[in-house]
């Protein structure tokens, strides 16, 4: 997806503030089973913009993550 710049995404209400679950793992390669981030992700969640954040959870939210327990 492609955003013009300048062009702020707003987050959707009610969303978590994270895709984190708390289930952490990234054994096999740099992406966490739990929430679907790179390691490079997670590691500068706090310091993104909020328009990184949001297509960082557009693209895990299209693969299926977080992979919560209902």
């Amino acid at each position: 997806m492609s955003v013009p710049p300048g062009e702020l995404m707003a987050a959707a209400p009610g969303r978590p503030d994270t895709p984190c679950v708390a289930v952490c793992s990234t054994t096999f390669d740099e992406v966490c089973r739990g929430c679907g981030r790179t390691v490079v992700e997670v590691a500068h969640w706090v310091s993104m913009s909020e328009l990184q954040k949001e297509l960082v959870w557009q693209r895990i939210l299209s693969q299926g993550y977080p992979r919560r327990n209902k």
